[in-house]
């Protein structure tokens, strides 16, 4: 059967149309099924609170499902009590349980079993709901302790930044682990570019799915020399353009200078009318809080720098920062003597 070209566009529309009803059905069987562990776990929690039942009946409930009903899947004894886990860390948080049927009961068992705080637990509900992260990419965010590099995060960015885009800071973070890249001990630059490129997705997942890929050497003309961007994206969440240029060193000042210039180019000639001043990004080996600091003070240009490793950093590592800050923090009791 021949199809009629000048009909794609409309065809479409019914596809896109198919698409989303069946997204909605799927959001709506998780739903339910959310709403009913939530309602065993209360049902479970209940019973044992009044001393009613003892965990071996939890067990035999685990048994007689399995026994009477072999085709129900999930209410095995661990099941069971995962959802009475469920309904107790988050009975009492009204704004919290309005998120809960959001997001996949997989994704609530990750969170459930990796997390050991509320804040961290709340951390990941939210960005699970935020980035409609599947569960292998939640359970990689978690791995590579997305958590606690956010909290121990010291953005560095320009102060007119913020006055253009007051929401940066939730857009960026301060290190990316590109673990995925899979990079030698010794490469080059275009070696680091190119395997961004070749790892697209998972730098995407890493950086933020607001980012939308444009083009690697991108090139700009300015006077009668071309100029090449490493890589430029757009933000859809701040409506920018943002630029990288990559470093396998240690920041100095004077990358800014080229970044300045890359990104008057952009706003000057390619952004368009309706779009937000573009966004520069210096991501490189490593940086100098302090020097960063310095160099960002007086820059007028909307700029950040941010840091990159290319080995996941062990998660123990990061909660022994963490703790050592929480420390720091407290209140030191003996001034309050």
């Amino acid at each position: 059967m021949k199809l009629i070209k000048r009909f794609d566009n409309q065809f479409a529309e019914v596809v896109k149309m198919i698409h989303q009803a069946r997204y909605n059905a799927i959001k709506n069987v998780n739903t339910e099924l959310v709403k009913l562990y939530w309602n065993i776990g209360e049902y479970i929690s209940r019973k044992l609170e009044s001393a009613e039942w003892g965990d071996a009946v939890v067990d035999q409930l685990a048994d007689y499902i399995q026994i009477k009903h072999p085709e129900f899947k999930g209410f095995t004894r661990r099941g069971l009590y995962r959802m009475r886990q469920f309904y107790e860390i988050y009975h009492q948080k009204e704004i919290v349980s309005a998120l809960l049927t959001q997001i996949s009961w997989t994704n609530h068992l990750l969170i459930l079993s990796k997390t050991n705080t509320k804040e961290e637990r709340e951390f990941y509900l939210t960005l699970s709901i935020k980035e409609k992260y599947s569960s292998r990419e939640l359970e990689r965010q978690i791995d590579s302790g997305y958590y606690e590099r956010a909290v121990l995060s010291k953005k560095k960015v320009s102060p007119v930044v913020t006055q253009i885009h007051p929401d940066i800071t939730n857009a960026f973070k301060d290190t990316y682990v590109l673990d995925f890249l899979n990079l030698p001990k010794t490469y080059s630059e275009k070696d680091l570019q190119q395997s961004i490129v070749s790892n697209l997705k998972d730098f995407i997942l890493e950086f933020g799915k607001d980012f939308a890929f444009i083009g690697q050497e991108y090139r700009i003309q300015v006077g009668k020399n071309d100029y090449f961007i490493d890589l430029l994206f757009f933000h859809r969440g701040l409506k920018c353009l943002t630029m990288l240029e990559l470093k396998i060193d240690d920041f100095k000042p004077e990358y800014l200078g080229k970044l300045n210039f890359y990104l008057e180019a952009l706003d000057r000639d390619i952004k368009k009318v309706d779009e937000n001043p573009s966004v520069g990004i210096i991501l490189c080996k490593s940086k100098d809080d302090e020097v960063v600091e310095y160099a960002l003070s007086r820059n007028l240009s909307p700029a950040l720098v941010a840091e990159y490793k290319t080995k996941l950093i062990p998660k123990k590592v990061l909660q022994k920062k963490l703790h050592e800050l929480f420390l720091l923090n407290e209140p030191n009791k003996e001034h309050k003597k």
